[in-house]
């Protein structure tokens, strides 16, 4: 549902063209676009001056500008995003600033920085995003320096579904405390659906700097600024806050008869969007709930679906704000506190306590919200108190498996299908059911693309590449490939793909029978676990190509891993340090110091889940 607008009244102190006019302009604004129309006109009115001498006195500051910095640590890209709008708002409001990824830059390096504005995401169970892990191991340690000259604020991202939501946020905030360094505005922790609280946060924290670092006779006047990230575009612009609704054109099931995997290949035209990708980004795709799942809450619930519900002050019926808006499965702390408010159950209180806090976890895993519905049902709840307890239903992100100079105008996604059964219920993923069963051919899918800076093919063309991709974590090593035939690259590729047998689950097996024979591909070994009695993974393989895998590493090949984060990527990386230890006769911590230099020159990089 688009956002409603408010229509200028005719009554107001304006000429009837300018009503007309600025009633055009308001019902083509993004939710961003608002906000800085906003900020620049409360930025005019505090200034008492007009926007040119605003933006004059903004910039004429030139080197005597007060420096900023950014800091960002990214999983996804969105802390990265969110550290480039900053960024950019910070110029506009008169700072010399800049976006800095934890991955390019040194803690010894804090010192120098009095301004700075920390955004980092936190992955898995309270881990550190893959490009920071050494930023933070040494911001964390005794060697890290004193902050006293430092004024800070950190907003972290998270998801609520996790049992360490947003740690890094917190860690941060609390070392950089330790450290002496002075906090000028309180961290601020968000879920998936991070807009609103980025946008407040942003404003805040740049608002107190520019009290503290600008001249007094300046501080204020950049406020029109500060809140703009960008300025209205007068064309439409597909993002995040805006997805392309972007026609399904193709679905192919990848998997053979009896296998028990459900795999899909997706096509998906992106034609006048103006979306642009690269080889190693991600799709976003916005889903919408199942409707037996819907059915089921308005059933339990007894509440009438065709009912008004507010979800930030705009008003949807029951059954839509089920359906398209809310996170009505993912089952959380939060969201139980949050529903226990209403229910007021005993026995949840209990579960809540925090001294039995395994019981809860042992409870949370394998369960929904519609299961604590069922369990704990609450004597009275109104439909705004049900959809209260919820987030946002936020959009999953997909490895795209496409080359755009392959396949102009297209975007390629491979999907593995979720279902399940646990606790007495059958389950599903939300998106990946939304794109199997609930979209046709023909019909559209809100998408966005999101950017990944750090899983990128070498900008040498004649470099060699490794890439190791079981299952669906085959997708972006597809695109690779695709790329280095459709520029007519030189380097060699070589490809490690997993799964478990080779009749039902060699996806994509065709096309890469056809990239051997052209001499694409260089190398291909497969391992397809539950075809023998002792089941071989892709790390048995590279093991058994030690010596060649690591000839080609001497060789400056690049080393991708894509796939699952908790055991195959563990594995790889321990099969990896065990092949340079062995054939670059090494010892463990000269083996390690070699991966820590493939790292460091970006070389060895992951995208993992």
């Amino acid at each position: 549902m688009s956002q409603k607008i408010p229509v200028v009244p005719s009554t107001a102190p304006l000429a009837p063209e300018q009503v007309v006019s600025l009633n055009d302009l308001l019902q083509g604004l993004q939710a961003d676009q608002l906000l800085w129309m906003e900020g620049f006109i409360s930025g005019l009115r505090a200034a008492g001056g007009s926007a040119r001498s605003t933006a004059e006195t903004a910039l004429s500051r030139g080197a005597a500008a007060p420096e900023l910095t950014v800091l960002y640590g990214t999983e996804s890209g969105n802390s990265e995003s969110l550290a480039d709008l900053t960024a950019k708002a910070a110029k506009a409001a008169g700072f010399k600033a800049r976006a800095l990824n934890m991955a390019d830059t040194q803690v010894a390096k804090l010192r120098d920085i009095e301004n700075l504005l920390v955004i980092v995401s936190t992955w898995g169970e309270g881990d550190p995003p893959e490009t920071a892990v050494e930023f933070y191991e040494n911001f964390m340690s005794d060697q890290a320096p004193k902050l006293e000259k430092t004024r800070f604020s950190v907003l972290g991202l998270g998801d609520t579904s996790y049992e360490e939501f947003c740690k890094m946020g917190k860690d941060f905030d609390a070392r950089l405390e330790a450290l002496g360094a002075k906090r000028i505005h309180d961290r601020v922790d968000c879920d998936v659906d991070y807009d609103d609280d980025f946008a407040k946060w942003h404003v805040a924290a740049l608002k107190a700097l520019e009290t503290l670092a600008l001249p007094a006779d300046e501080a204020g006047t950049s406020a029109a600024l500060a809140t703009a990230p960008a300025a209205p575009a007068a064309t439409v612009q597909y993002s995040r806050k805006n997805p392309f609704p972007a026609e399904l054109t193709e679905r192919v099931l990848l998997n053979g008869e009896g296998s028990a995997k459900e795999t899909i290949h997706l096509e998906f035209s992106l034609e006048g969007s103006g979306l642009q990708y690269e080889a190693g980004d991600a799709l976003a795709v916005v889903p919408h709930n199942a409707d037996d799942v819907v059915e089921d809450f308005i059933k339990t619930t007894g509440l009438d679906p065709d009912g008004q519900v507010t979800i930030k002050e705009q008003e949807y019926t029951l059954r839509t704000a089920l359906t398209s808006q809310l996170d009505i499965t993912a089952l959380s702390l939060p969201v139980m506190k949050r529903y226990n408010e209403i229910a007021r159950d005993a026995k949840l209180e209990k579960l809540l306590d925090p001294a039995n806090k395994a019981e809860l976890q042992d409870y949370l895993y394998g369960r929904e919200i519609i299961d604590l519905l069922h369990e704990f049902p609450a004597k009275e709840i109104t439909a705004d108190a049900l959809v209260g307890i919820m987030r946002k239903l936020p959009p999953r992100l997909y490895s795209i498996a496409s080359s755009p100079k392959a396949h102009p105008g297209e975007v390629h996604l491979t999907v593995g299908v979720v279902r399940y059964d646990a606790h007495g219920r059958k389950r599903k993923g939300v998106c990946s059911t939304y794109l199997s069963d609930r979209i046709g051919t023909g019909e559209k899918a809100e998408v966005f693309v999101t950017t990944n800076k750090h899983f990128k093919l070498p900008a040498n063309n004649d470099t060699p590449i490794i890439m190791v991709g079981p299952g669906t974590g085959i997708a972006p090593f597809r695109a690779f490939v695709e790329e280095r035939k459709a520029i007519g690259a030189k380097g060699k590729n070589w490809l490690f793909f997993g799964d478990q047998h080779y009749l039902t689950d060699f996806l994509y097996q065709t096309e890469w029978q056809e990239h051997l024979a052209d001499g694409v591909l260089r190398k291909l070994d497969v391992a397809f676990s539950r075809d023998q009695k002792r089941k071989i993974y892709v790390q048995d393989r590279m093991r058994e190509n030690a010596k060649e895998l690591y000839d080609w590493l001497e060789q400056g090949a690049y080393f991708y891993v894509c796939g699952d984060a908790s055991r195959m990527a563990t594995d790889v990386d321990l099969a990896l340090h065990a092949i340079i230890e062995e054939h670059g006769e090494l010892n463990k911590d000269d083996a390690k110091a070699y991966v820590k230099k493939l790292k460091d020159e970006k070389r060895y990089l992951r995208d993992v889940y």
